[in-house]
C-alpha cells in the first residue's frame, strides 16, 4: 500500500506543480500532516506513522517517504489520527434555532450557522433530506458546491408529503407538496427535478397515529416511477415493516429510517440485497427523544455539551421538562423502537446490505447538528458494529449512497475532508471524540471542545 502511495505521489504531484507553476508553491497551499496514524474510510487497516500530503482542495498523497514539494506547511501531528471527513446522508438545514422551529428560520444566516457545527463536529458532507426551500436552498447548495460554506451541501428540495398528515412539522408552503392524487404527484416531482433536486423524498408512515392519514399506496409508486423517469432516486420516510416492504416494492431506493416495529425477516432482507436498496438506521433520532431528559451519561460529556444553545441547557436542566419527556406513550414508543432499530441494523450489517449514515439531525431541536452524528458512531458500537466498519459506513459507504465518488476515502485525488482526532478511533470509536482540527477547502477549524 504504501509503495503504491509512493507511486501515485509522483504523478499527483507533478500535475500539480505543471498546472499551477511556481506561484502555486509560493502561496503555501501544501499541507503536510506527518507522524499520522491514516485510516482511510475503506475498511482496511490503518497505516501508522504516515505523511498526509493535501492542497486546498485535494489530497496529493499518502506514505512515510515523502519528498515534500517546497513551501509545504508541515504540522506534527504524532499520537494523532486522521479519517475522511463524515457524511450525514440524511440531515436537515433551517427549520429550527435553538430551541424553536418554524418556516421564519428557513435563512441564510441560520443554514450557515448549521454548516459550521456541522464542521466543528467534523461533519463535511451533509444531505439536507427535504423541507427545502428552493429559492434559499439553490443558492446556498451552490455556494457549498463551490467552498464557500463550511461543509459540502446536497438535498432534496420540498418533498413529498401527505395532506393533513406527514410531515408533521411547522413548515411553510414552499417547503413541501401535500398531493392528493398521483398526477398531483407527478407534478411535484416534475417541478422537483426543474429546480435540481439531488433526490426525491417521501414521508410514508403515521408517526405512531398521530397523524390522520398515511401516504395511499397510488400516490407512492406514482412518485416513485415519476423520479425514476427523470433518474432521480427516491428515499422513503418509514417506521413500520409493513411500510418498508410496500416502498422496496414499489422501487425506493433508500430507506431514510430504520425499521422499528418488528425485525426485518430473511426475505426482506435478501430483497434488499438483490435490489441494492441503501438503508439508513437514524438511530440516535429514537435515543434523543428521551436521552436529555432521562440524563444519561453521555450527555453529560463534553464533546456534547459542546453543542448545545444556551437555550436548549436551560430547557433540559427543568426538572419539570424533564419529568414530561421522560414518560408517556412517546417516550415509550422511542424506547421500543430504538431497541428493534439496534437489532435489524446488526442482522443487516452481517447480511452485507448497503448501510448509510444519518441522524435527522436538524429536523427538531432534540435532534442536534454534529452531537447526533458523534452519537451515531458510539449507537453502531452499541448494535455491535466494529469501529473499523463504522467508520466505513459514515465515510466511503455514505459518499457511495449519495453517487459520490471524490470523497469518503483518503487516496490521492479525492477531496481534503479531513477529520483529525487524537487517539485510535479504528480500536476504540469513542476517540473520534477527541477532535483536534477539521479540514475542508483548504481551511481548519478546531473541534468543539478546543
Amino acid at each position: 500500500m504504501k509503495n503504491q502511495n509512493k507511486k501515485l505521489f509522483g504523478i499527483f504531484t507533478a500535475a500539480s506543480i505543471l498546472l499551477s507553476g511556481t506561484a502555486f508553491a509560493e502561496t503555501h497551499n501544501f499541507i503536510a500532516l506527518t507522524h499520522i496514524h491514516v485510516i482511510d474510510g475503506t475498511g482496511n487497516l490503518p497505516v501508522e506513522d504516515d505523511t498526509l500530503l493535501f492542497d486546498k482542495d485535494k489530497i496529493i498523497a499518502i506514505g512515510n517517504n515523502i519528498d515534500l514539494p517546497p513551501h509545504t506547511k508541515i504540522l506534527d501531528r504524532s499520537g494523532d489520527s486522521v479519517l475522511p471527513g463524515l457524511i450525514s446522508d440524511h440531515s436537515h438545514i433551517g427549520l429550527m434555532k435553538n430551541i424553536q422551529t418554524g418556516p421564519e428560520y428557513y435563512t441564510k444566516d441560520n443554514i450557515k450557522a448549521a454548516l459550521s457545527q456541522y464542521q466543528r463536529y467534523g461533519v463535511t458532507t451533509v444531505m439536507a433530506l427535504g423541507l427545502n426551500k428552493p429559492s434559499v436552498f439553490n443558492p446556498i447548495r451552490k455556494e457549498a458546491h463551490e467552498g464557500r460554506l463550511p461543509a459540502d451541501l446536497f438535498g432534496v428540495e420540498q418533498g413529498i408529503g401527505v395532506p393533513d398528515g406527514a410531515p408533521p412539522l411547522k413548515i411553510g408552503t414552499q417547503q413541501i407538496f401535500r398531493p392528493a392524487t398521483p398526477e398531483e404527484a407527478k407534478e411535484a416531482v416534475d417541478k422537483m427535478a426543474e429546480e435540481g433536486t439531488d433526490l426525491v423524498k417521501i414521508w410514508v408512515d403515521d408517526f405512531n397515529g398521530s397523524v390522520p392519514q398515511k401516504m395511499s399506496p397510488s400516490v407512492i409508486e406514482a412518485t416513485i416511477a415519476e423520479a425514476h423517469r427523470h433518474n432521480i432516486r427516491v428515499a422513503a420516510h418509514i417506521h413500520d415493516l409493513a411500510d418498508a416492504k410496500e416502498v422496496i416494492n414499489d422501487g425506493a431506493d433508500i430507506i431514510a429510517h430504520g425499521v422499528r416495529d418488528q425485525l426485518i425477516p430473511n426475505d426482506v432482507i435478501a430483497k434488499m440485497k438483490t435490489r441494492h436498496i441503501w438503508y439508513i438506521p437514524t438511530l440516535q433520532l429514537d435515543e434523543a427523544t428521551t436521552a436529555w431528559a432521562e440524563e444519561q451519561t453521555w450527555t453529560n460529556q463534553a464533546i456534547y455539551k459542546a453543542g448545545l444553545s444556551k437555550e436548549f441547557l436551560e430547557q433540559i436542566n427543568d426538572p419539570a421538562w424533564r419529568n414530561a419527556h421522560k414518560k408517556g406513550k412517546e417516550a415509550a414508543f422511542a424506547r421500543k423502537s430504538l431497541y428493534i432499530n439496534l437489532q435489524n441494523l446488526k442482522r443487516l450489517y452481517e447480511a452485507h446490505v448497503n448501510l448509510g449514515f444519518g441522524t435527522d439531525s436538524g429536523a427538531q431541536p432534540l435532534r442536534i447538528p454534529g452531537v447526533a452524528e458523534h452519537r451515531e458512531l458510539a449507537l453502531y458500537k452499541e448494535a455491535g458494529l466494529p469501529p473499523l466498519a463504522i467508520i466505513h459506513i459514515a465515510t466511503e459507504n455514505a459518499a457511495a449512497l449519495l453517487d459520490l465518488k471524490d470523497r469518503g476515502v483518503l487516496a490521492p485525488g479525492k477531496r481534503a475532508d479531513l477529520l483529525v482526532v487524537s487517539g485510535d478511533p479504528s480500536k476504540n470509536i469513542s476517540d473520534v471524540n477527541n477532535i483536534v482540527e477539521v479540514w475542508h477547502s483548504g481551511h481548519s477549524v478546531k473541534g468543539p471542545t478546543q
